[in-house]
């Protein structure tokens, strides 16, 4: 029976256990809605519609029987169904935002690609080893004082020296104002990590249990990251009491720790298998 009950790496669990248990992992990781929601690969579970009796955006409220906002009769208070909700469209975005704006699509792109300029980019390595740097985010920067100017803080970390790159661009003049590199600074997973991570999990021996989790629960085959929903975070040494030999550089290197569960469907507890990307190699914790 002992050998039965350990088969797996992780066996199916319920949301709300999945919820409550990793206490390791709750810190750093915050679990999406229950299991069953309309799940996107690596993204959050969509959000549900409001409270009843209302109606979005059209502002009839059933419980009244007030008109809405968009000239349309709410419900009843006998319980009529209130109208169908309206979604309007997202304002126009303009090339260049004003001030405190947050940074425009436009500059989105503008400021990574003007941060990838400098010499010696392209030797740099993002995570799944490919040339140049891992892009991690960009924010806009905070104004020099009586200067307007609107600038862009850009991060990148470079595999290669397992090195965090911090650059400022600015985006009128469209140069590199300031640039540095961090070792041991490890910021949040992006998704495109977290996504290696699987990929990295899945292709390792100690993906077997995770592939027979998923056929447990569904019936069929686990070939592809597509096939999961998928979210996590950091490894933080400091937060374990126990802490492998193989795992002990995390920090210095990018580790990674999921949680997974089948689309729209069950928990797969992978919290155990931590991810080395910098090393490529995953370890089995607990």
């Amino acid at each position: 029976m002992y050998e039965i009950a350990r088969r797996h790496l992780g066996k199916v669990v319920a949301g709300a256990a999945m919820a409550v248990t990793g206490t390791a992992v709750a810190v750093a990781i915050s679990l999406p809605g229950a299991a069953g929601a309309d799940d996107t690969p690596g993204g959050r579970a969509a959000v549900g519609v409001g409270a009843a009796g209302t109606a979005g955006s059209t502002g009839a409220t059933g419980a009244t029987g007030q008109q809405g906002t968009d000239g349309t009769q709410g419900a009843d208070a006998q319980g009529g169904a209130p109208p169908p909700a309206t979604v309007a469209p997202a304002a126009a975005e303009g090339e260049k935002g004003v001030g405190s704006d947050p940074l425009t699509d436009d500059e989105l792109a503008r400021a990574e690609t003007l941060a990838l300029t400098p010499p010696g980019a392209a030797a740099q390595q993002n995570v799944e080893g490919g040339r140049g740097p891992q892009h991690l985010g960009t924010g806009l920067a905070d104004p020099l004082p009586g200067d307007g100017t609107r600038r862009a803080e850009v991060r990148f970390y470079d595999y290669g020296r397992d090195e965090l790159i911090t650059r400022t661009v600015n985006l009128t003049t469209g140069k590199v104002e300031k640039s540095g590199a961090q070792r041991g600074v490890q910021p949040s997973a992006h998704p495109e990590e977290l996504r290696e991570a699987l990929e990295l999990i899945l292709a390792s021996p100690l993906g077997k249990g995770v592939k027979e989790d998923y056929k447990d629960a569904t019936g069929k085959e686990l070939t592809s990251t597509a096939q999961l929903w998928f979210n996590g975070d950091l490894y933080r040494t400091y937060r374990e009491a126990n802490v492998p030999a193989q795992l002990t550089r995390c920090g210095e290197h990018r580790c990674v720790r999921l949680v997974t569960k089948v689309l729209n469907g069950a928990w797969i507890d992978t919290r155990d298998l931590i991810v080395d990307l910098s090393a490529r190699t995953v370890t089995r914790v607990g």
